[in-house]
C-alpha cells in the first residue's frame, strides 16, 4: 500500500525559503509521476510541481516557477519542494501525491499525502 508523508511546512515572512519533503513507501513503477498540490481556503487545489520519476524532468505552474524547485532522493524514496521567494499567496496547504501520470494527479486521483501547511506572512 502507497504511503506518502509531508514534512517541513511551517510559519515564515515574505521572501524568506521553506524546503518541503516526501517520504513515499509502497511505491512501485506505476506511479510515475509525483506532484506537490496546494489548496488554501476557498480556492481549488492547484498542482505547482511535477517530477517524472524515471527521468527526472519537472515541470511547474506559472505561479510557481523559478521560485519553486522540485526534486527527488530514489535512494530514500523522497520527493522535495524547494521554496524561495515566498509570497502570502503561497498560503495554502501543501499535499504531496503519487500516480500513474500527471492528468491523474490533476483529476485527483492516485495516492496522496496528508498535507503540511505553509504560512507566509507579509
Amino acid at each position: 500500500q502507497v504511503q506518502l508523508v509531508e514534512s517541513g511546512g511551517g510559519s515564515v515572512q515574505a521572501g524568506g525559503s521553506l524546503r518541503l519533503s516526501c517520504v513515499a513507501s509502497g511505491i512501485s513503477y506505476r506511479c510515475g509521476v509525483m506532484g506537490w498540490f496546494r489548496q488554501a481556503p476557498g480556492k481549488e487545489r492547484e498542482g505547482v510541481a511535477f517530477i517524472y520519476r524515471s527521468t527526472g524532468s519537472t515541470a511547474y505552474a506559472d505561479s510557481v516557477k523559478g521560485r519553486f524547485t522540485i526534486s527527488q532522493d530514489n535512494a530514500k524514496n523522497t520527493v522535495y519542494l524547494q521554496m524561495a521567494s515566498l509570497k502570502p499567496d503561497d498560503t495554502a496547504m501543501y499535499y504531496c501525491a503519487a500516480g500513474p501520470s500527471r492528468g491523474t494527479l490533476e483529476s485527483m486521483g492516485g495516492y496522496w499525502g496528508q498535507g503540511t501547511q505553509v504560512t507566509v506572512s507579509s
